[in-house]
């Protein structure tokens, strides 16, 4: 009897090509299917919540497939752990009822962009930030922001071979948290588009280094013009914390 399962899913995406398969690189995708299929000993496909770029981190994506495998939750995890690369984690593993779906039952998703700014960029970190050595205006960063929150059109915002129908999103809230030399921005909404985020980052930087005033973001936005925006942020600093789940659509109780 088949049974689903999802995986809470962990990586660091520097060496990968994003996380579905891509005909001329490796992918998250890639790597993960090929450790499930040597663990159940049958071809699976992994479903995911959603997609990340090539340099994209994860601390939180979730994915699900179908086995007819008896192995225990317990067992799956330390199977997948002992045959993934570092780089990749399976944080949690669960049973979930058949009607789950990683993609469709997802309610809010949470990214993390992360800017360095200071004088001097790291080589520890390089990874996992943007480096911008210039001063940031952090107080009209956080005023442009908030023209972001809510449902609009945000064609301005989306890349330019961004295959989505429908450009309308809902941002529910838009964070910004700076910790001694780094600018953190949190963005929460039911789902985004392609580049969405890494664009909009892009266009508060612009903000931060006074090349257009906050209150120009409202502006950018209703011209759903992508060519109005900012540059597309680099894709190292940006992370997908978290996808979380009505609680109906929840796992077996």
């Amino acid at each position: 009897m088949e049974r689903k399962i999802k995986l809470l899913i962990e990586y660091e995406g520097s060496a990968y090509h994003g996380w579905q398969f891509q005909p001329n690189g490796l992918s998250v995708q890639e790597v993960l299917e090929k450790c499930i299929q040597k663990t159940v000993k049958q071809k699976a496909t992994l479903h995911s919540s959603g997609r990340t770029d090539a340099g994209v981190h994860a601390e939180g994506m979730v994915a699900h497939f179908t086995t007819a495998s008896k192995m225990t939750e317990g067992e799956f995890m330390r199977a997948f752990n002992s045959l993934l690369p570092h780089d990749i984690v399976i944080k949690e593993v669960s049973a979930v009822p058949m009607w789950f779906d990683a993609r469709r039952s997802a309610g809010k998703k949470t990214y993390r962009y992360t800017v360095l700014n200071r004088s001097y960029p790291s080589a520890l970190l390089y990874r996992r930030c943007l480096f911008v050595p210039f001063p940031l205006d952090v107080a009209a960063m956080r005023r442009a922001k908030n023209y972001l929150v809510g449902k609009h059109d945000f064609t301005s915002f989306r890349a330019s071979n961004c295959g989505a129908k429908n450009p309308v999103r809902e941002i529910f809230k838009i964070e910004l948290i700076k910790k001694g030399e780094f600018v953190f921005l949190i963005f929460e909404g039911g789902g985004f588009l392609k580049h969405m985020v890494r664009n909009i980052v892009g266009t508060l930087i612009q903000v931060g280094r006074r090349q257009i005033h906050a209150s120009h973001v409202k502006l950018i936005l209703e011209s759903r013009d992508r060519q109005k925006a900012g540059p597309t942020a680099q894709p190292q600093g940006l992370c997908l914390v978290n996808v979380e789940y009505p609680k109906s659509q929840g796992e077996k109780r």
